[in-house]
Parts: C-alpha cells; sequence; structure tokens
C-alpha cells in the first residue's frame, strides 16, 4: 500500500518495532475499555503492539504477507489489497480506527463508517509541505489543508494538528474524532484532553 516508513530518527530499529506515533499514545485513552480497534495499513505492527497491551483486542489490514504474518500472534490480521478489492470488513465497526502513515482517497469515507457509535477515529498522515522535505512527495498522498477535517465532518474532532514537525522533519495534520452517542441523563460526553494518571 502506499506509505512511507517511520521517518524516526535514530539508531536502526527492526522493522516493526519502532515506537508508537505519539500522537496515537496521546489519544489511546479515548478509546472504551476492551475496546476493539481495526489498524488500517498496520505494517508490522508497532500500533497493533502498543494497542494490544492496552488491553484492546486488535485487527490488523494489509496487503503483505510478511507485515500480516508479523501481527497474526497479536490478534486478527488480514490479508487484503484494499485498495483494489473489496473492503474487507463489511457491515463492521470497531471502537477504534487507526490509521498512520497511509492515504488513499477513495477509502476515506469507509474508514470513517467504520467507527462504532462512541468509538473513535485516530488518523495521522503527511500533508502538503512535505514535499519539500522528503518522501512521500506526490500530491496524491499528501492531505491538503484542512482534508482530513473534512473527511471526519460525521465526527466531533476532540483534536486536529496541521502544521510542521521538526524531529524528523515532516508536514502533517492527524486528527482525533469521535462518533458521539447521547450520554445518560442527557449529559455532555466528556472526551478528555487531559491523559488521564
Amino acid at each position: 500500500m502506499p506509505r512511507t516508513a517511520d521517518p524516526s530518527p535514530g539508531p536502526a530499529v527492526l522493522h516493526g518495532n519502532e515506537a508508537p506515533s505519539s500522537w496515537v499514545r496521546r489519544w489511546t485513552h479515548l478509546i472504551a475499555t476492551g475496546g476493539t480497534v481495526l489498524d488500517v495499513a498496520c505494517g508490522h505492527g508497532r500500533h497493533l503492539r502498543w494497542l494490544a497491551a492496552q488491553g484492546h483486542s486488535v485487527t490488523g489490514v494489509d496487503r503483505s504477507p510478511e507485515a500480516i504474518a508479523a501481527v497474526a500472534p497479536l490478534g486478527r490480521a488480514v490479508l487484503a489489497d484494499i485498495e483494489n478489492g473489496p473492503w474487507p470488513f463489511a457491515g463492521e465497526t470497531f471502537d477504534a480506527v487507526v490509521v498512520t502513515h497511509y492515504l488513499w482517497r477513495p477509502l476515506l469515507a469507509q474508514i470513517v463508517a467504520s467507527v462504532a457509535p462512541g468509538g473513535v477515529l485516530l488518523y495521522e498522515t503527511f500533508a502538503i509541505g512535505h514535499e519539500t522535505v522528503g518522501r512521500p512527495a506526490r500530491p496524491d498522498f499528501l492531505l491538503q489543508p484542512g482534508e482530513l477535517l473534512q473527511a471526519c465532518s460525521g465526527l466531533r474532532v476532540v483534536a486536529f494538528e496541521d502544521g510542521f514537525c521538526s524531529t524528523p522533519e515532516r508536514f502533517v495534520q492527524r486528527i482525533a474524532a469521535v462518533r458521539e452517542t447521547k450520554a445518560a441523563g442527557g449529559l455532555p460526553a466528556r472526551h478528555r484532553l487531559d491523559i488521564p494518571e
């Protein structure tokens, strides 16, 4: 699938053992305890490992047989070419959907639709401007300003960033957005911005 390796600096790390994205770690607390999580274009499982360690039931999808073999011990592992074949999760929703360093615009609506009521979408990928500092450089794989916000218009945005990170240098957009449900007693849902102790 068109995505790039994690551009983390430092010594070489075995592929798949890189640290999970700070964005995913930052917003994991929004996922229901023991919730189901789908990692789209999961690669060798850096986020699946993190989320399984937090007690979640994880599903990863990727078109690489090697990647799927690597993540199979963590939970459900689905080998599928989601860009050229059917969406393998028709009719399913998840308490969280995680996407990092991956963009295939025809799937954006399906990805958002896969978030269950009360669930969360954690999405982070490269944005316009990144072509000045590295790969990917093709506009097909770079989000336009506000594009992730627009794709999530049916969800409540808890956090959104669109800008430049210096270590390593990259332009990104990232969002944490929830599919709200009615809270008990008519009280507003509390989507914590501070990380629980």
